[in-house]
């Protein structure tokens, strides 16, 4: 498998040595074309900083190149990890969704075939709520999401790209089963973060830190916060599972997994009576 990045060194440190590395950008053609070079199929997982225009910059442009670049070389599918509001009705209103449906459309009109990927939540998000001493929730957040773990995520891009009925499809990711950030948050800090207190700020008063302290660093981010409050987990959707089988990872299974990774804080865990 190979991996493009923008550098290679600090890539090798956190993925390891298993992959073969091709760094570049993905709006120079030139080093696209060298990372696809003897390829059968490429998946699309791009993120932007927070300046603005970035997300139009690297998440639309960027995803359209590779999908124009793809084609030219005649790969067999590209897949592409989009969003569960990614749509004309949410991207009126946020400048990382704009880029996302950019992005899609792009790859839809490329010619190759494909398969959009549309998560709700990656369990492995809860890491990021942990701030110092506690678990910080964003907004009162009493909607279920259905987690998905990473891996299960995984396992279905690879599944798809074997798999006739999955090319031209728009497919929602959901984990097993349903739970609220809240609930999840207390289960992550008790099994993995050292039994952690978990805090709520409300959305007005973070979107104020954001912009008085932070330079508007989590305006995307609080953004999702919003939707996920008001909207919740998108229903009537194409689900993955009806393609390429369900997502089984639990969240206690996965904090399983994790904790053990973290030999120290698991053992600082104390007694909780929280879900």
């Amino acid at each position: 498998m190979r991996l493009f990045v923008r550098d290679s060194t600090r890539a090798r440190a956190t993925f390891g040595s298993d992959y073969e590395y091709s760094e570049g950008d993905v709006n120079n053609t030139q080093s696209l074309k060298r990372a696809i070079e003897g390829c059968g199929a490429v998946h699309i997982n791009l993120k932007a900083g927070p300046e603005k225009g970035e997300a139009e910059r690297v998440e639309h442009r960027g995803a359209a190149r590779i999908a124009e670049v793809a084609t030219a070389a005649g790969l067999e599918r590209i897949t592409y990890l989009s969003g569960c509001y990614v749509s004309p009705e949410y991207a009126a209103h946020s400048e990382a969704e704009a880029a996302k449906l950019g992005a899609e459309t792009a790859i839809k009109q490329s010619g190759a075939p494909y398969t959009l990927f549309k998560p709700t939540y990656f369990m492995e998000t809860l890491a990021f709520h942990i701030q110092g001493a506690v678990g910080v929730v964003i907004g009162r957040q009493p909607r279920p999401l259905r987690m998905v773990a990473a891996d299960d995520y995984a396992a279905m891009v690879s599944k798809a790209l074997a798999t006739p009925q999955a090319a031209g499809k728009e497919l929602f990711v959901f984990g097993p089963e349903p739970i609220t950030i809240p609930d999840a948050l207390r289960i992550y800090c008790r099994l993995v973060s050292g039994g952690k207190r978990v805090v709520t700020v409300p959305l007005p008063l973070m979107s104020a830190l954001n912009r008085v302290f932070m330079g508007g660093a989590m305006t995307r981010e609080l953004g999702t916060m919003r939707l996920l409050q008001s909207v919740g987990e998108p229903t009537g959707v194409p689900e993955a599972a009806t393609v390429l089988g369900a997502a089984t990872t639990t969240l206690r299974d996965w904090c399983a997994r994790q904790a053990a990774t973290k030999p120290v804080l698991a053992q600082n865990i104390r007694p909780s009576s929280d879900a």
